[in-house]
């Protein structure tokens, strides 16, 4: 028997439904640099004027006020469905009372218990020992009751959660009460446990968390450690979720062979009137280091590090940005940092500039100063001495430059301003000034550009070591003409179609000599020889030397490409010819008397679908000897699937080898690796091993790290991660981004629940 009702009052939406998953507070999984989060789940809408349907082998009661439903009850109104073994509709009320084998369908949720009493109007209700299901996604977990306090509050009492699909989950979460907002986007549970195998790993008095996976203020997952340099370690990080666009969190870390570390990161972004702007700032502060405190005890204690960065548009035109970085001493990479780079990165940066943008020109303002932690080994061994670069102080730069004009002429004007202060060398402001002027001349299958420079400048020195302070100025010309063909033709490899090009190009320079012994090296260095150089006016970076020149730089290419003009392979070949000795030299005026450079070889491409490489040589053709090269290859047969292999060589300088790679080991399990191994020093730089489980429900990550701290020591971290799908990491560090940085390729292994 089946009854239409149109409703005499029209019902409101029914919150009895969890909206979305239980999420842990955790660091937000959004990619910081865009301005919006997650896409909300879309809004649950019914139609206030749908009618309500009853069926059932047997209906009594009164109609238009209480009907009885008895086997087989079923109700149905827009998006929701109950059936039960029997079941009370009062009409008035637009209540409905049910009993035995409860099932409830909301928008693809379900939904079973003993008894429900729901009222449609208000969506105040209960339900007796319920089960749930949510739709959206997998999340499930039963209770002893589910109170619906109102359309878009329900309260879980004694009740579960887990994303896991099996009906004895690996993973749970166990609280007295949940209670779930949908409106407010927000659950807060009293006294949770988190049950992994059944077996209690986390417990907390009290939790909150977003209902749809956005971000939310909260305690995150405490991750314990152990460091071959500090012990024991524990962090219990606080997230604050401070707006929609910035945030702050608080790293609490217990040191166990050092103290108690205080860390903060804040990160914001957003948008003004004048554009946007964004910024990131972490610092660590460890008040009495004790193991500092034993080997320095004339020295402070109070160990910090600072990281900032901001940058911010004034105007569509004018912008301004800073880059900070600050430590206590000269030990502090040593002792906390996480990779080779990070510990070997002694140069700390400290900069404030501006930008200002015309039309066809850019004006930049800029002051610099640099913090140089040196080499503990360096007062034993001073080859490891961290050189301190000049200041700047401040530095303005002007460029301007058009294109195609006065009949198709290209120009271009280059102008600076600098204050270089060192505290042992000397000091001084130069002046430069490049113009260049150059006409292009191309056609189908050839260009030909002739181009004249001029490099002016003007120094005004310090005294320094007795000697007076003193001006000088030099101004030297450059002329250089690049030129070059392009041949194509249609060829098969491989059973595919693709075309082969052959790109001949010379590229000639001339710049007479000028003797600059005199002058300072404020911030120039020899250019390094590879192919982007070779094609440049002057073999120095900075503008204290401008090299002579009277030389010929002979290069060709052959590339091959896929009908859809992808290229699959590129081979080069280049070498400069000089007609001329080199006289300027940085140092020295010994000149160069080298007919000819090394030779460069490079060759890219991908020799399959699943290999790629790339390959560069720099060959010295008088002494037989390779002076460099470079080879890496990458292997991706499969999903998660990765192998990586490379070579590193520069004569009297380092020759390095190194592996790494991603491969499923056997049902469930990938192994990670990574090794970077000197072949000169007969010592393993970087190591990574580890293993990653991944069950229907949840990721297990354990391995090893090891890398080099100083010439003579280094550092091991062991690590784990128990990353539950939908809830939460529990782990030291971030060892997936040990392995995402380590491994060039790398995959997660449950990308379904990937950031």
């Amino acid at each position: 028997m089946r009854w239409l009702l149109a409703p005499k009052i029209k019902p409101q939406r029914l919150a009895y439904a969890l909206s979305a998953i239980v999420t842990v507070s955790a660091l937000p999984a959004y990619a910081y640099g865009q301005t919006t989060l997650k896409p909300q789940r879309a809004p649950r809408v019914e139609d206030k004027n749908a009618v309500t349907t009853v069926q059932a082998e047997d209906i009594s009661g009164r109609p238009e006020r209480e009907l009885i439903l008895e086997r087989d009850a079923e109700l149905v109104k827009d998006k929701t469905r109950v059936k039960a073994d029997d079941a009370c509709y009062r009409q008035v009320e637009d209540e409905i009372e049910a009993k035995g084998h409860v099932q409830i369908w909301r928008f693809g949720d379900y939904f079973t218990g003993d008894e429900v009493k729901l009222n449609m109007d208000t969506g105040k209700g209960y339900m007796l020992n319920p089960t749930y299901k949510l739709e959206a996604n997998g999340g499930r977990g039963k209770a002893e009751r589910l109170n619906f306090i109102n359309e878009d509050v329900a309260q879980v009492v004694n009740g579960t959660y887990s994303t896991c699909q099996a009906a004895d989950p690996d993973w749970y979460l166990r609280s007295d009460t949940m209670n779930l907002d949908s409106g407010r986007d927000v659950g807060t549970a009293g006294t949770t446990l988190i049950y992994f195998k059944d077996v209690p790993i986390l417990g907390t008095p009290a939790m909150s968390f977003s209902l749809s996976g956005a971000r939310r203020s909260g305690w995150l997952s405490p991750t314990p450690g152990y460091s071959s340099k500090n012990g024991a370690e524990l962090v219990v990080p606080y997230y604050f979720n401070i707006a929609p666009n910035r945030d702050l969190t608080i790293y609490p870390k217990i040191i166990g062979a050092r103290g108690i570390q205080l860390g903060a990161q804040g990160r914001y972004m957003g948008e003004t009137d004048g554009g946007l702007y964004q910024g990131e700032t972490y610092i660590e502060y460890l008040p009495h280091d004790r193991e500092y405190a034993k080997a320095h005890p004339n020295e402070s204690s109070d160990r910090w590090m600072i990281r900032s960065t901001h940058s911010a548009d004034i105007t569509k035109d004018w912008a301004y940005s800073w880059n900070f970085r600050g430590a206590s001493d000269d030990n502090y990479p040593n002792d906390f940092s996480k990779t080779v780079s990070a510990s070997t990165d002694r140069q700390l940066l400290r900069e404030l500039r501006t930008d200002y943008h015309g039309e066809f020109w850019n004006l930049t303002a800029r002051v610099q100063k640099y913090q140089v932690l040196q080499d503990p080994e360096s007062v034993t061994d001073p080859s490891l001495t961290v050189t301190r670069p000049y200041d700047r102080l401040p530095a303005v730069n002007f460029n301007a430059a058009q294109y195609d004009v006065m009949g198709g002429f290209d120009w271009a004007f280059n102008a600076e301003a600098t204050r270089f202060y060192h505290p042992t060398l000397i000091n001084g402001t130069r002046l430069v000034a490049i113009p260049q002027l150059s006409y292009p001349i191309i056609g189908p299958s050839y260009f030909i550009t002739p181009k004249v420079m001029v490099n002016m400048a003007s120094y005004k020195l310090d005294s320094y070591e007795g000697a007076a302070a003193q001006s000088m100025s030099r101004s030297i010309p450059t002329f250089s003409l690049d030129s070059g063909l392009v041949f194509e033709r249609d060829i098969t490899y491989g059973g595919k179609k693709m075309t082969q090009t052959l790109e001949p190009r010379l590229f000639y320079v001339y710049t007479p000599y000028h003797d600059q012994s005199n002058f300072p090296t404020f911030d120039t260095d020899t250019a390094t020889f590879n192919f982007t150089q070779i094609f440049s006016e002057n073999r120095f970076v900075g503008s204290d030397r401008i090299g002579d020149a009277n030389q010929l730089t002979a290069a060709i290419t052959s590339r091959f490409l896929d009908a859809n003009g992808a290229e699959a392979l590129r081979l080069a070949f280049g070498q400069r010819f000089y007609f001329k000795d080199q006289r300027v030299q940085l140092d020295s005026s010994t000149p160069v008397v080298d007919s000819r450079s090394d030779i460069l070889l490079a060759a890219t491409g991908r020799i399959s679908e699943t290999w790629t490489f790339d390959s560069a040589v720099q060959y010295n053709t008088d002494n037989r000897r390779v002076i460099s090269e470079t080879y890496t290859a990458q292997w991706v047969p499969g999903a998660k699937k990765v192998l990586n292999l490379g070579y590193r060589y520069t004569r009297d300088s380092f020759k390095n080898a190194e592996i790494s790679g991603q491969w499923p080991m056997f049902d469930r399990w990938y192994g990670v690796g990574r090794i970077s191994y000197s072949l000169q020093d007969k010592k393993i730089l970087e190591s990574l091993a580890g293993l990653e489980y991944k069950a229907d429900c949840w990721v297990f990550r354990t391995g090893a790290q090891r890398w080099v701290t100083t010439s003579t020591k280094a550092s091991t971290q062991i690590f784990f991660q128990l990353e539950l799908n939908g809830l939460s990491h529990l782990g030291v560090g971030s060892p997936l981004e040990a392995m995402k940085s380590s491994i060039a390729g790398y995959q997660r292994v449950n990308d379904d629940y990937g950031r």
